[in-house]
C-alpha cells in the first residue's frame, strides 16, 4: 500500500503542468539528439546542464531524465533507416534493422523497436518503485567506511563492464580520480595540483570535462569523417505494424531483453550499452524458428532485444543513483552534476527529505515512455529530413551553444579554453580507441572516496582494518576481488571480447 500511496504522489507532481511541459521538451530533445548521429545524452545533458540553474528541481531533473531514455528511444530510428547508430547503444540495432530497412520492411523494424522500448520502460520504472524502498533502509545502514567500499566496487564494476580493453578502461579510471584532486583540500585549506593557476584553485568544473570530452570530442571526430559516410538511405515506410508471425518471434525476445537490461542497469558501469550488447548475444545464441530469417539478414528479434535491453537498463540506472547516491554510468554521473547544482545530495536521504522529487521523477518516467510512443512513430518523415541537413551548418551552432553554457556557470573566460582543451583530449581519446565514460565515473567518485576514506580512517584513529571488520564494508571489498579475478581468467577474458563484436 505504500508503494500506492508514494506513486500517487509522484503522479500528483508529475502531472502538473510544467512538469508535463519539461517531461515533453526532454523526450523530444532526446529522441532528436538519439537521431542525430554522433551526438550522444552525455555530450547533450552536459550542455544542457547549465539552462537547468533557472528551472525548479524536479522540472530540471525530470527533463534531464527524458533526454536519457528519449535518446535510446532515438538511436534506433537511424540505426534502422540510415545504418548509422545515433546513439552507442544503437550500435547492434544496425545489423538486422538496416537489412529489414533493405528489404522494404523498416516499418515493423521501427514499430518492434517502438514497442519494445515502451514495455521495456515501463517494467524497468516498475523495477525502479519496487526496489527504491528496501534499498534507500539498507542505505541507512551505511557509515564512511562502507561508502567507501561501495565505491572501490562501483569502480571496478565500471572496469569490467566497459567496453574495449581493460588496461585502457582502468588509466581512464585513474586519470579520472587523479583530475578530482586538483583544486583546494577540504581539510587543509593547501592548493593541490593547480600549478599556481588562481582559476584552478577551485577545481576543474564538471560540465568542463563532460560538455569537452563529449561534447567538443565527438564534434571534432565527425569532423574528421568524408561525408560520403553521412549519406542518407531514405526508406520508403509504408505499413508501421509487424505481422503476427513478427509478434511471435519478438515478444520472447523482448521478454529476454527487458530482464537482462533490468539487471545491467543496476550494475556499476552497466547501463545501456552493455545491456544491447548483451541482448543481442543472447538471441544470436537462441535457436532459430522454422522458416526464420537469420541474424545478420533481417531478423526482427535483432531488433526488439536490444532496444529493450537498452530502455529498461536506462531506467533502472536510477536505483543506485537514488537510493545510494552512487552514479552506475556517465550518464548519471551527469544527474549527480544536476542534483548538486540544485544542492541536493543524492543518496538514501533524497527520499526522506525530498519525496515530491523521489516519486514525481518516477512517475514522470511512465508519462515520458508514452509521450516516446507519440512522438517517435508518427515523425519517422521529420527525423528522416533531420538526417539530411549538412554537419558543417550544424556543428557551429553546437560549439557555440557549448561555450556559452560553459561560460555561464562560472562566467569565467578560463573554462572556455579549458573545455576546448579536454574537447582535443577526447578527439585523441576517440582516435586511440579508448572509452571515456570511465574518467567521468572516476572524477565524480573520487573527491567522495576521498571524502569517506578519511572520514572512515578518522573515526577508527588511523586503524585500516574498519574496511575489513566491519562486516558490509568487508563483504563489498571482497565482491570488488572476485569481480577483478574473475575477468583476469582467461576464459572470461575472452568471453568479454567476444561480447562487444558487432558481427
Amino acid at each position: 500500500m505504500d508503494l500506492i500511496a508514494n506513486l500517487s504522489l509522484g503522479f500528483g507532481v508529475a502531472f502538473t503542468p510544467i512538469n508535463l511541459m519539461y517531461a515533453f521538451i526532454g523526450c523530444f530533445l532526446g529522441t532528436v539528439i538519439g537521431v542525430l548521429p554522433g551526438i550522444g545524452p552525455v555530450a547533450t545533458i552536459a550542455m544542457l546542464l547549465p539552462a537547468t540553474y533557472a528551472l525548479p528541481p524536479v522540472s530540471a531533473l525530470i527533463m534531464l531524465a527524458g533526454i536519457y531514455y528519449g535518446a535510446q528511444y532515438g538511436g534506433s530510428t537511424t540505426a534502422i533507416l540510415v545504418n548509422l547508430p545515433g546513439e552507442t547503444s544503437s550500435v547492434v540495432t544496425v545489423i538486422d534493422g538496416y537489412q529489414m530497412a533493405r528489404q522494404g520492411r523498416a516499418g515493423p523494424a521501427l514499430a518492434a523497436a517502438g514497442l519494445g522500448s515502451f514495455f521495456a520502460g515501463c517494467v524497468g520504472t516498475l523495477v525502479l518503485a519496487a526496489f527504491a524502498v528496501p534499498l534507500t533502509e539498507v542505505a541507512f545502514k551505511f557509515g564512511p567506511a562502507e561508502y567507501f567500499s561501495l565505491m572501490v566496487l562501483g569502480l571496478i564494476g565500471a572496469v569490467v563492464l566497459a567496453s574495449g580493453s581493460l588496461l585502457k578502461a582502468i588509466g581512464m579510471i585513474l586519470l579520472g580520480l587523479l583530475l578530482g584532486l586538483v583544486g583546494t583540500d577540504v581539510n587543509s585549506g593547501v592548493a593541490r595540483f593547480s600549478f599556481d593557476i588562481p582559476e584552478l584553485t577551485d577545481g576543474i568544473g564538471f560540465i568542463v570535462i563532460a560538455m569537452g570530452v563529449f561534447g567538443y570530442g565527438e564534434i571534432i571526430s565527425n569532423l574528421g569523417k568524408h561525408e560520403s559516410e553521412r549519406e542518407v538511405f531514405t526508406a520508403n515506410v509504408t505499413g508501421l505494424w509487424p505481422t503476427m508471425e513478427d509478434f511471435r518471434n519478438m515478444v520472447p525476445a523482448v521478454l529476454r531483453g527487458t530482464a537482462l537490461g533490468s539487471l545491467l542497469g543496476i550494475l556499476p558501469g552497466g547501463g545501456a550499452v552493455m545491456a544491447a550488447f548483451g541482448a543481442y548475444s543472447i538471441e544470436k545464441k537462441t535457436k532459430l524458428r522454422p522458416g526464420e530469417v537469420p541474424f545478420g539478414k533481417g531478423n526482427i528479434r535483432g531488433v526488439a532485444s536490444p532496444e529493450s535491453a537498452n530502455n529498461a537498463a536506462s531506467q533502472t540506472s536510477f536505483i543506485p543513483l537514488l537510493t545510494l547516491g552512487i552514479p552506475p554510468n556517465a550518464v548519471m554521473a551527469l544527474m549527480v552534476g544536476a542534483m548538486t547544482i540544485h544542492n541536493i545530495q543524492p543518496g538514501p536521504q533524497v527520499m526522506t527529505s525530498n519525496p515530491e522529487l523521489f516519486w514525481g521523477l518516477i512517475a514522470s518516467m511512465w508519462i515520458g515512455n508514452a509521450m516516446l510512443i507519440v512522438l517517435n512513430l508518427p515523425m519517422i518523415g521529420i527525423w528522416i529530413k533531420l538526417l539530411s541537413v549538412p554537419y558543417r551548418w550544424m556543428f557551429p551552432a553546437i560549439v557555440l551553444f557549448c561555450a556559452i553554457g560553459v561560460y555561464s556557470t562560472n562566467n569565467n573566460t578560463f573554462d572556455v579554453w579549458l573545455v576546448g582543451l579536454f574537447g582535443f583530449i577526447g578527439y585523441l581519446f576517440i582516435k586511440l580507441g579508448v572509452e571515456p565514460a570511465p574518467l567521468l565515473l572516476g572524477f565524480i567518485l573520487g573527491p567522495m572516496m576521498e571524502e569517506n576514506l578519511r572520514r572512515a580512517l578518522l573515526l577508527s584513529r588511523g586503524d585500516w582494518s574498519v574496511f575489513v571488520t566491519r562486516g558490509l564494508s568487508a563483504s563489498l571489498l571482497a565482491a570488488a576481488a572476485v569481480l577483478l579475478v574473475i575477468v583476469l581468467l582467461p576464459s572470461i577474458k575472452r568471453k568479454r571480447e567476444e561480447a562487444f563484436v558487432e558481427d
